[in-house]
Parts: structure tokens; C-alpha cells; sequence
């Protein structure tokens, strides 16, 4: 699995055919990762966002977050499942700061979808709490991309309104 990972990042970055790093207008920016701080006890939140750049400063997309932990000691279960997902839109910070470090895309931005939270326990077979804190959700994240190659890097973003106020992972631009 791994060698075969690693053949596809390969590919990918042969097959870049940007010169310039930063963001621009046209760029279609495919995030995933794990978050790193969960707000929920148990698991390891996985997300992923895709977004468009409709000009040199802003991109619009979608947004996934997926977290699901069971557990089980001395014949008691518990368990839950998250799922956020909705619209998100990011302002790129690197021309208005005037960075030189092509590498480097710095954003922020906001989502606003659906957040659907699902609990089973031992008491509660039926999946009584499959309605808890199931709804409209608003989100606000910030970030940092580093691209060690053309189309391919590394990302950190911080925020509110997801399964995870940190997250961590790779950034394709295609």
C-alpha cells in the first residue's frame, strides 16, 4: 500500500505541469486530512475539502468531516458517528500580503452545512440519540499550505464548526 502511495505522489508531480506554486484564479484545491484535536472524545476524525478559485483572492467548495469511534469494556458498548458536510468559501491571503514565498498559500474562510450526530450505547438499542445535535451547522477555519512541489504539499488548518478545531494533511492543486 505504501509503494503504491508513494508511486501516485510520484506521478503526480511529474505530471505537474504549473510552474507557479501560489494560488490563482482557475485552481482546483483537493485537501485531506486527519484532525489532530478532536472536540470528541474517541477516534480520529478524517476530512476532506475541495475548492475552486473563482478569482486570484477567493475559492468556493465543499467540505467533509467523518469521525466514528465504538467502544467496548467488560460487556458495555458505546458508539457514535459524525458527519459534517456543507459549503465552504476561503479568501487567499498571499497577494494582499504580498508574500514572495511562492510555496506558501495563506486563507481563511467559512462553511455553512449540515452536521448529522448518531449514538448507540447498551441502554439505547434503539438509537435513541440519533437525533442529538443533528442540524444546521457555521464553520470558520484558517490555513496554511506548502507545496514541496508544484501540485503537491502539505496543509494545516485551524477552526471552528467541524469534528476538529486542527487538522493535518496533504494538498493537491490540479
Amino acid at each position: 500500500m505504501n509503494k503504491i502511495l508513494f508511486c501516485l505522489v510520484g506521478v503526480i508531480c511529474l505530471f505537474s505541469l504549473r510552474v507557479n506554486a501560489q494560488y490563482a484564479q482557475g485552481d482546483k484545491l483537493l485537501n485531506l486530512g486527519i484532525g489532530v484535536n478532536s472536540y470528541y472524545s474517541g477516534g480520529i476524525p478524517f476530512s476532506a475539502s475541495f475548492e475552486y478559485g473563482v478569482t486570484d483572492e477567493i475559492s468556493v467548495g465543499a467540505g467533509l468531516d467523518y469521525l466514528n469511534y465504538n467502544y467496548k469494556s467488560s460487556g458495555y458498548k458505546y458508539g457514535f458517528s459524525i458527519l459534517y458536510f456543507g459549503a465552504r468559501g476561503s479568501y487567499h491571503f498571499n497577494e494582499l500580503l504580498n508574500l514572495t514565498i511562492e510555496e506558501l498559500d495563506l486563507y481563511g474562510g467559512a462553511s455553512l452545512g449540515f452536521r448529522s450526530f448518531s449514538w448507540k450505547d447498551d441502554f439505547n438499542n434503539s438509537g435513541l440519540g440519533n437525533s442529538y445535535g443533528n442540524g444546521v451547522f457555521f464553520g470558520i477555519h484558517a490555513g496554511a499550505r506548502y507545496y514541496f512541489a508544484p501540485s503537491i504539499g502539505g496543509f494545516l488548518e485551524v477552526g471552528a464548526g467541524g469534528s476538529s478545531n486542527a487538522k493535518l494533511g496533504v494538498a493537491f492543486r490540479f
